[in-house]
């Protein structure tokens, strides 16, 4: 029999449901997620660090959990909340119960909540902090205390926290029904030299990065500018990962050099604010964000809409944009700014997640633009020589 859990939330609220997890609590942001599928790749996701992911929809475990699907190399979310766990997981990748991957990697988990309710407190009164409590001892008052002591996001750097301690070569591509993972792609085959900067990256982006013909130099998020331009690469890709992007003047500083010698960049999600801020833009905390694999985008450049994969709590300012920056996408949920591409120099980037897992691939084609913008670097280049 499972044991009870709570969460609370430091409005006050409290959630009486079951543990599902790890026996232990976990303090986070607290943040809703409207995906159906792909529970494995968001807890995955190193951007949910610190935060505590609810899932809407109501069934989550069905598939169960495999190792080719994690997006990293641990689960990065503080705790999980469903609404139902299936009985059993019934899929021909299944390797491991959703509850007992959870309790491997000891990680809090509640089910038997009503998640709508959740989500609607979530909606109305912004992204809270809360605390997730499993097994026999439930202390609602400590409970409530640790979600009130907890800081909150703003302000908070977690890039340096979740990224590589090591810089290290990627050549893997993606993933196929018939072939699954394949073996490492040999430098033959790979013609262009990307340094991306690990902020939390999701293995996916750097598999369709390197589909693409990119061999992929991973470096920590504090890797100086100087050290980048020293491996002479084609181009600069900015990952996504949690956290506030102001605070990471390592990076932005680094940008703003790369910026200066013309080198193509692309930034995805805080790769994204990254570069807004590195331009002169301002970024902005959002009342709840935006979590899921349905949310509208409208490409301003060619009028068209697509269906993206988001997941962040912070987004660039688009007033504050100045004149060599402008807005490529928006969000139709909110107006938000989605997208940016610099006037004078072959830089742009894009809020929601193009590589997807989970969601649609609609986005995709960002990759490869980033790939045209290093052929036209390189013939510059040649052009000058």
């Amino acid at each position: 029999m499972n044991k009870p859990a709570i969460l609370v939330l430091e409005d006050g609220t409290v959630f009486r449901g079951v543990a599902i997890g790890a026996e232990g609590s976990a303090v986070g942001e607290v943040v809703f997620n409207t995906s159906m599928t792909g529970y494995q790749e968001i807890l995955t996701d190193p951007s949910y660090s610190q935060q505590i992911v609810t899932l809407t929809y109501p069934h989550i475990g069905n598939t169960g959990t495999n190792s080719e699907d994690e997006e990293s190399t641990s689960i990065h979310a503080q705790g999980l909340v469903i609404r139902n766990l299936p009985l059993i997981a019934s899929n021909f990748r299944n390797e491991q119960t959703l509850s007992d991957y959870l309790k491997s990697q000891n990680i809090v988990g509640i089910a038997d909540i009503d998640t709508r309710k959740l989500t609607r407190i979530l909606r109305e009164k912004g992204a809270q902090n809360g605390c997730v409590v499993a097994g026999n001892n439930l202390d609602e008052a400590l409970a409530l205390a640790k979600a009130k002591e907890f800081p909150g996001l703003k302000g908070m750097d977690l890039a340096k926290e979740v990224t590589t301690k090591e810089a290290y070569q990627w050549k893997q591509g993606s993933w196929t029904l018939t072939g699954g993972l394949p073996e490492a792609k040999d430098d033959s085959e790979l013609p262009y030299h990307v340094v991306a900067y690990d902020f939390g990256a999701k293995r996916n982006i750097l598999r369709m990065l390197v589909d693409r013909g990119c061999r992929l130099t991973v470096v920590p998020a504090e890797t100086s500018a100087e050290e980048v331009l020293a491996m002479n690469p084609d181009g600069v890709f900015l990952s996504n990962g949690p956290g506030d992007p102001a605070p990471c003047t390592y990076a932005i500083e680094a940008t703003q050099t790369f910026l200066d010698k013309g080198l193509p960049i692309f930034g995805i999600c805080l790769g994204h604010q990254i570069l807004a801020l590195a331009s002169g833009a301002k970024t902005v905390k959002m009342k709840f964000g935006h979590h899921g694999a349905n949310h509208p985008v409208k490409d301003l450049d060619r009028d068209v809409v697509m269906i993206t994969s988001q997941n962040h709590g912070f987004a660039a300012d688009e007033e504050t944009l100045p004149a060599n920056l402008r807005a490529t996408h928006k969000s139709l949920f909110d107006g938000s700014l989605q997208g940016i591409h610099r006037t004078d120099k072959p830089a742009f980037s894009f809020q929601g997640h193009p590589e997807a897992s989970p969601g649609p691939h609609d986005a995709a084609p960002l990759f490869d633009h980033f790939i045209d913008l290093i052929n036209q670097f390189a013939s510059n280049k040649q052009d000058k020589a």
